[in-house]
């Protein structure tokens, strides 16, 4: 099982790769588009953790548009700002399966998706 994670901060990516390759099969992405990409060409990424603010691509117009391409994907916003009024009408629509804060409690993440594999 794959999981993908989009930050803009490389420090970011790193930490997840770090803490969660030992039982999934982590991809990075440093926006939205080049996440958007990778979800098109990627056959078995399961969940998509990806940053809220980003340049060019925020976290909730890049996961519409995947969500478009492969809809069975579970999407998850990760954030250091308080949940908003479109980050909480994306977790009522079903469009966010949840929402983490940031800085990320690891086991939290771990948890998640654990439970999805």
């Amino acid at each position: 099982m794959s999981v993908l994670f989009v930050d803009d901060e490389i420090i970011n990516l790193k930490g997840y790769e770090i803490n969660f390759r030992k039982n999934s099969d982590i991809i990075i992405a440093k926006n939205g588009i080049e996440a958007l990409k990778i979800v098109e060409e990627t056959e078995n990424i399961k969940l998509v953790f990806t940053d809220m603010k980003m340049p060019g691509m925020d976290g909730l117009e890049f996961i519409r548009e995947a969500r478009k391409v492969k809809p069975d994907i579970s999407y998850y916003i990760l954030t250091g700002y308080s949940i908003s009024g479109p980050i909480a009408e994306a977790l009522n629509e079903g469009l966010v399966k949840k929402c983490f804060s940031k800085p990320v409690n690891i086991q939290k993440i771990r948890d998640e998706i654990d439970s999805l594999s």
